[in-house]
């Protein structure tokens, strides 16, 4: 059993707990599943590694890190549990992590810190920095801050589901508890936009529409997933 470190969302019976194992948030396992933790080293994010597919990965091509060999740097100014980013080093971009949900946050260095004393992602989480900062509040003045290059910006953006059975992924509805929806998507690509030196990408499911604004340029899809590109220059 875990320790719990400070309650979060008491009304939903959520806590961050101190486990052998790192850090956790954890509430109602009926409601929501196991407890939510970050894991660069084992489980789903050592699969991937191994078996995702390199640069053929739908992230990677879209970021740029296509078969050409181009590496750029990368902001995901969305980062969540960061399993996109996770990719994206692995594949060797250095990559700033923006997370504005505290609890959220710490899962995300608590993360980090173990995967860089392992043998096997050490070197790649070495290439990957996070902040706790609103990327929709302050992208400019972090990035600034980070000596990260922004290249490429990668969102992510939560929107508001109307369908029920969109939330029934125990793990989304944890997440969702904690960091509600980003109503300020359309700034945050307002933002994105005037920062990225060469593209932004944004992650939306395949059938949403796109982020209110300008139109993208380019659109790659995959069968549940698609990324909007706003390009504003080839990466070289």
């Amino acid at each position: 059993m875990g320790i719990a470190w400070a309650p979060i969302r008491p009304e939903h019976g959520l806590a961050l707990l101190e486990t052998p194992d790192g850090l956790a948030i954890a509430g109602d396992p009926v409601r929501y599943g196991n407890p939510l933790q970050v894991d660069f080293v084992g489980g789903k994010a050592a699969h991937r590694r191994r078996f995702g597919g390199g640069r053929g990965q739908l992230v990677a091509k879209a970021c740029g890190l296509g078969k050409g060999g181009v590496t750029p740097s990368i902001v995901d100014a969305t980062a969540g549990l960061g399993r996109d980013a996770f990719v994206l080093a692995t594949l060797g971009a250095e990559v700033l992590l923006l997370e504005r949900v505290p609890a959220i946050f710490a899962l995300l260095e608590d993360g980090l810190r173990r995967a860089r004393h392992d043998d096997e992602t050490g070197e790649i989480a070495a290439r990957m920095q996070a902040a706790h900062a609103d990327a929709g509040r302050e992208l400019d003045t972090v990035v600034a801050r980070s000596g990260i290059a922004p290249q490429v910006i990668h969102l992510d953006p939560m929107f508001p589901h109307r369908d029920k059975s969109a939330l029934v992924k125990k793990e989304m509805r944890l997440f969702r508890e904690l960091a509600g929806d980003d109503d300020d998507a359309p700034h945050l690509l307002e933002a994105a936009l005037d920062v990225a030196t060469h593209r932004v990408v944004v992650k939306r499911p395949r059938k949403a529409p796109p982020i209110d604004g300008p139109r993208p340029g380019h659109v790659i899809e995959g069968k549940t997933s698609r990324y909007d590109l706003y390009v504003h220059r080839a990466l070289k």
